[in-house]
């Protein structure tokens, strides 16, 4: 088991709290192949509203929300919000859901022929909101960085959970229990079964 996050291009340093490095690979017969399946992955990425639909039952439910609060079914882009229905009790505050804001979104090639995308989120307050209120378990410090890449013969889809630390601010005593919680879970890898679930749903089709 590795016991240090993985330094990855893009991707925050692991310095405080919880992480975790989640991916799934498929290889191919030959390049072509692989390309033409990453053509399926890169359009089943960025339909976030779709992403439950590919992952599973064991996924969270994701949608794309614009910076006033209205729901979207485009591509997304930074300064978009995805709003995360998990299972188990959400954020009381946000009506039991939790909100990320796109911070990044990056697509990079390589000599050796490597190929990525990256989504980068950061938990955030609701949408269009007047309260300052982070509706989401983890503080606004944390990272969520979704990731699909191509190499030669092979396409891999990765979560990346960095410097998870528990929301305690501006949430109600219960907010806070639940915020641990669900923290404790993360640190304990237990969220992983989620995240694996998603990537391993991405890449099958």
């Amino acid at each position: 088991m590795n016991m240090k996050a993985k330094p990855i291009p893009g991707i925050p340093y692991q310095v405080k709290g919880a992480y975790h490095d989640t991916e799934s690979r498929k290889y191919f017969s030959s390049s072509e192949v692989a390309a033409q399946n990453f053509e399926i992955l890169k359009e089943r990425f960025f339909s976030i509203n779709r992403w439950k639909d590919y992952c599973g039952g064991w996924s969270a439910d994701f949608k794309l929300f614009d910076s006033t609060g209205s729901f979207v079914d485009r591509m997304p882009k930074v300064g978009d919000f995805v709003r995360i229905d998990i299972p188990g009790p959400g954020d009381l505050q946000a009506k039991g859901f939790d909100w990320v804001e796109i911070v990044k979104i990056d697509h990079q090639t390589y000599e050796n022929g490597l190929e990525r995308y990256l989504i980068m989120c950061r938990p955030s307050k609701i949408p269009d909101s007047k309260s300052n209120h982070i509706a989401h378990f983890f503080s606004r410090k944390s990272s969520s960085s979704f990731v699909i890449c191509k190499g030669a013969d092979w396409i891999k889809a990765g979560v990346y959970g960095r410097n998870e630390i528990p929301n305690f601010s501006k949430t109600d005593f219960f907010g806070k229990i639940r915020n641990f919680i669900v923290f404790i879970g993360g640190s304990l890898r237990l969220t992983k079964i989620q995240w694996k679930s998603m990537t391993d749903g991405l890449i099958d089709y």
